[in-house]
């Protein structure tokens, strides 16, 4: 496929495949909250420790993770409108299922029907599949539609919580598990991708077997991945602890519902200055920018327990962490040549949602042990801090690659 007048193969019908993506991730990604939203009153029916509810919500990020390998490769054989229609039945079943009460039927139902054979079809295929829309504004078309997350956890936790606190949180899983198929008229509007362009002069892209920031491409690889792995570990705390902390503390459950909403609404607004950043600077500034204000805002959750400062913070915190994730996928489109971003990306967003799993249950046993969040609030900035580490190093290849290349 050749490039148009502009140079460019995007066009109105890229934005289109964006909109409708970040409509269908708007609705999958409500499926895990409702976990979060109703952690005191599950623990409570269900007469077990927090770690162990937390383990649900791990269990998702982990799912979601190693789904979205096999299922990248499956969406590039039978399309991408079937992969994500098999993905939301089998998220309907995962919260029909989770409903019922026990805790194996919970982890069953997140982990494998919500996690791996549900967002695993949704998130990274979705994911590549825009990518190869964009060519020049990828980095704020990726930030837009990986704002469903955020969009979903704007809408939906204060109405989960006003649902579970009216009829409980089993009938309210089971309609939101209704709600799921809502996703199947949108995927009418799934088009095709387009075929990967022809690079004209001055428009080569990497290539395959080049090395990759100096590096081996899977030494590059393997650094990327430990790294999305630490910075999602904060990442997952206020995420899936928040509103349980809120109540810990002293603060209404409706409150803390409307703080994880205001600090989604926040990284909603700030992913897409992300994206335009991403698209400016590129990937890898963009994860080391928003990481340095991630390991920031984490730390705030250490010094206070007003409810005013907490929602001070959690915005905070908002604004800092959402452009991490997408800036990676737009660092493996920078870094790598087309063709692998359909197991690159996926892989990626493996080891990003195995440290949303860790970082979700470690929380959790921390809190178990020790009664309180301030150890896990700790231990985020540690991770943090690793994070922040291997990517100054890997920003500083590209500064030392530049300044080879203009010696020579």
């Amino acid at each position: 496929m050749q490039r148009d007048a502009t140079g460019s193969i995007e066009s109105r019908q890229s934005w289109e495949a964006a909109f409708v993506t970040l409509g269908i991730l708007a609705i999958s990604f409500g499926s895990p909250l409702l976990a979060v939203v109703g952690l005191r009153d599950m623990q409570a029916a269900m007469h077990t420790d927090r770690s162990v509810l937390s383990l649900a919500s791990a269990l998702v990020w982990i799912g979601t993770g190693v789904g979205g390998i096999p299922m990248g490769w499956l969406a590039d054989r039978i399309g991408i409108r079937t992969t994500v229609a098999m993905g939301t039945v089998s998220m309907a079943a995962g919260l029909a299922l989770s409903s019922l009460g026990s805790v194996w039927a919970l982890y069953i139902g997140h982990g494998l029907l919500i996690g791996f054979f549900g967002n695993g079809a949704i998130y990274a295929p979705l994911m590549v599949y825009v990518s190869r829309w964009f060519d020049r504004r990828r980095g704020t078309a990726i930030a837009l539609i990986s704002s469903g997350q955020y969009i979903a956890g704007m809408i939906w936790p204060s109405l989960l919580e006003i649902g579970i606190k009216h009829v409980g949180w089993q009938p309210v899983m089971l309609g939101y598990g209704a709600a799921v198929l809502l996703i199947l008229p949108l995927l009418t509007l799934v088009r095709t991708a387009p075929e990967p362009l022809v690079p004209g002069p001055g428009h080569a892209g990497p290539r395959q077997g080049d090395r990759v920031l100096g590096l081996q491409p899977n030494v590059a690889m393997v650094l990327i991945c430990i790294a999305s792995f630490c910075c999602c570990v904060p990442m997952a705390i206020p995420a899936s602890h928040l509103v349980a902390f809120c109540g810990d503390v002293g603060i209404a459950p409706s409150h803390g519902a409307a703080m994880l909403s205001v600090m989604l609404a926040c990284a909603f607004l700030s992913r897409q200055f992300w994206g335009a950043f991403a698209d400016r600077f590129g990937g890898l500034r963009t994860v080391m920018t928003g990481s340095a204000f991630q390991a920031l805002a984490i730390g705030a959750f250490l010094l206070t327990r007003d409810e005013v400062g907490l929602f001070a913070i959690a915005s905070a915190f908002g604004l800092g962490f959402s452009g991490i994730i997408p800036s990676y996928s737009v660092t493996i489109r920078d870094l790598f040549p087309s063709k692998e971003a359909s197991w690159r990306i996926p892989t990626v967003l493996m080891t990003a949602m195995s440290g949303m799993a860790f970082g979700s249950w470690f929380a959790g046993r921390l809190f178990d042990t020790f009664l309180s969040y301030r150890p896990a609030f700790a231990s985020g900035v540690g991770f943090n801090l690793i994070n922040l580490v291997l990517i100054v190093f890997l920003v500083s290849r590209t500064v030392h690659r530049r300044l080879t290349l203009a010696a020579t």
